[in-house]
């Protein structure tokens, strides 16, 4: 797409560890057909290399202000005029003090002064920083004159704390930028379950397990960016839910239960990633149970098997994919469940060993009547996205012809 036609996005990199997904962040831009311009400082430079950022941009990367060659006809002025959009991403707390101090020290910052396109930027740092009461005054000083914040997001930051400070992925701020590009399940409505269920013992304890829910919350984020209208049923976990998508809270199986019912036959593809509770404890308590004797026997009651439930519809069926943890024999239980609830697929995997519940990383192995297909063990967001295709592959072979 030429220059003339495209939207013409600046892309300022500052010094934070988030630098090194810009250049996915710069082709998530072009896919969208933005033309870009990178400019980093200096420290982001030991982050992510101009060289990668060029290879990706297909042109030169700018981040000297006083550079002999290009100042030959005040190329920073020029620079400013040709942004529609200036993006700064990762916007380290440091970067975000002197912008918000009228600064301009350095290339990035001269050219957000001298540039009149609206300025959007997507902070990244340790949480305590972003909480820091001068990064808060200075970042609502910059939103009064009219910048726009993505993020930041919240969850494990490289510093190895967890909480607000984490850049947004890629993907994110480009949807957020320029839009979400048509996917391979546009406009389709997808009811996904995650996390996991608790059953009451009494009103202070309950059977549960030991799933994050980092896997659903995960596949739901890449089914909205596959362009699914999402709505995630999700027991308790201490997850935000993904941008784009709609998050009804639940307890309880029962209550994941009749949330899924009552919408199940709205949607074209269900996905039971929810790892609900198979037993409930039949006579919940109304008041703490005391210790006193030495063991305690509790009574438990078969709760309702959504995915079956969904599964054996004889009217607006969605295409259903389930879920299978096996310790053993994975493929064998994980076929025997496929043919025994009669769903379109199901992707099983291997917990215990720090694999499955409660892990950052995952395999799958996926199965469908005449078909497989190994994902190997890799970051549960990339591992959403693999399995998001295949979805989108099947459900699209369901309906063809």
């Amino acid at each position: 797409m030429s220059d003339e036609r495209s939207q013409k996005i600046l892309l300022g990199i500052s010094g934070g560890i988030a630098a090194y997904k810009c250049p996915e962040l710069v082709r998530r831009l072009a896919e969208r057909g933005a033309t870009v311009k990178v400019v980093m400082t200096e420290a982001a430079a030991s982050f992510v290399t101009p060289l990668s950022l060029q290879a990706v941009a297909g042109r030169p990367v700018r981040s000297a202000l006083l550079d002999t060659q290009a100042e030959a006809g005040l190329d920073h002025i020029a620079l400013a005029r040709w942004a529609d959009q200036v993006l700064i991403a990762p916007a380290t707390a440091h970067l975000i003090a002197r912008l918000a101090h009228g600064l301009a020290d350095d290339l990035l910052t001269t050219l957000v002064l001298a540039s009149t396109a609206p300025v959007t930027i997507a902070p990244a740092m340790n949480r305590q920083m972003w909480q820091h009461p001068a990064t808060v005054a200075n970042v609502e000083l910059l939103r009064r004159r009219g910048c726009r914040l993505l993020g930041p997001a919240v969850g494990e930051q490289a510093c190895g704390e967890s909480g607000p400070g984490r850049m947004l992925e890629p993907v994110e701020i480009a949807d957020a930028l320029l839009g979400a590009v048509a996917g391979p399940l546009a406009g389709r409505k997808v009811l996904l379950t995650a996390g996991p269920t608790r059953e009451a013992i009494d009103p202070v304890r309950y059977v549960g397990n030991r799933s994050s829910g980092k896997m659903g919350y995960a596949l739901a984020a890449a089914l909205h960016r596959a362009g699914a209208e999402v709505t995630l049923v999700s027991g308790p976990t201490a997850l935000p839910a993904p941008a784009g998508t709609t998050l009804v809270a639940v307890e309880s199986a029962a209550d994941m239960h009749t949330e899924v019912m009552a919408r199940v036959r709205h949607c074209a593809v269900f996905v039971a990633a929810a790892a609900v509770a198979d037993y409930r404890p039949a006579a919940p308590q109304p008041g703490k149970i005391k210790k006193h004797a030495d063991t305690l026997t509790l009574e438990l009651v078969r709760n309702p098997d959504i995915l079956a439930d969904v599964s054996a519809l004889t009217a607006q069926r969605p295409f259903t994919v389930g879920f299978a943890a096996e310790t053993d024999a994975v493929e064998a239980h994980a076929l025997a469940k496929l043919r025994g609830k009669g769903l379109d697929m199901i992707a099983a995997n291997q917990v215990g060993a720090g694999a499955g519940f409660e892990a950052d990383d995952n395999a799958l192995l996926v199965l469908w009547n005449g078909g497989r297909r190994a994902l190997p063990m890799m970051p549960k967001p990339a591992l959403a996205e693999a399995l998001t295709a295949l979805i989108a592959e099947r459900y699209a072979a369901s309906t063809a012809g």
